[in-house]
Parts: C-alpha cells; structure tokens; sequence
C-alpha cells in the first residue's frame, strides 16, 4: 500500500455485526471509494455497523462528511452504528468538530462491537 492507497474492507464480525475497517489515508482522492461503500452497506431497523479506523492513518476534511453521512443513515434506518480505533489525532478532530458528542467512539473493534450488540 503506498502512501495514497486506501483500504475499505467489509466483513462480518463472528457476533453479528457488520464491519467496515477504513486503513490507510483518507483524502480528496480516496473518499469517493469510502463513500460508495457507506451508501452500498444495507442498513435497516435492528441492524449493527462498526466503523473500524485502527488502520487510519490520516483523514483530512473531505473524509469527516462521509462519517456525518454514515451516522444519519444509519439514524434514519434504525441501526446502531459505532466506531472503533480513533487515533489520538483523528479523536482530536472529531473533538473539534463535535462528532465526539454524537458519535459512538470506542478505543478498539471489539468494544464497539459490544456496544451495538447492547444497543449502547
């Protein structure tokens, strides 16, 4: 992987729910392909998305409207979503820009997991 590849995996955890691990840097020329997957991921009432960055290397501005989109869908269709693997960094943007007030953040994959699976 160079330094402007990005990695978009989707998997389903042996729990339940689904898992978008996002690794790499996310920018301009790589959202687009973020994004397509966040609109292809089905989601209705009841369902469980985590959202794993632990592999996130960078995210500049043009990758925080994908997370915002993620989490209204998922709001409109009554699924929980959460996410896991914020760097010190990436946890200080979304500080900054609030998401931290309206998203579920968790330090690793397996407990944002357990907080779908809770309803939490």
């Amino acid at each position: 992987m160079t330094a402007r590849d990005l990695a978009v995996t989707l998997f389903s955890h042996p729990t339940g729910p689904t898992v978008l691990t996002v690794a790499g840097e996310l920018d301009f020329h790589t959202t687009p392909r973020l994004r397509a997957t966040v609109e292809e991921i089905r989601l209705e009432a009841g369902s469980e998305l985590v959202i794993d960055l632990s592999g996130l290397t960078y995210c500049d501005s043009t990758g925080i409207p994908v997370f915002v989109a993620a989490y209204h869908r998922a709001q409109a269709a009554g699924a929980a979503l959460a996410f896991a693997g914020l760097n010190p960094d990436l946890t200080r943007v979304f500080g900054i820009v609030g998401l931290d007030q309206i998203l579920s953040l968790h330090p690793t994959l397996e407990a944002a997991v357990a907080a779908v699976r809770s309803g939490g």
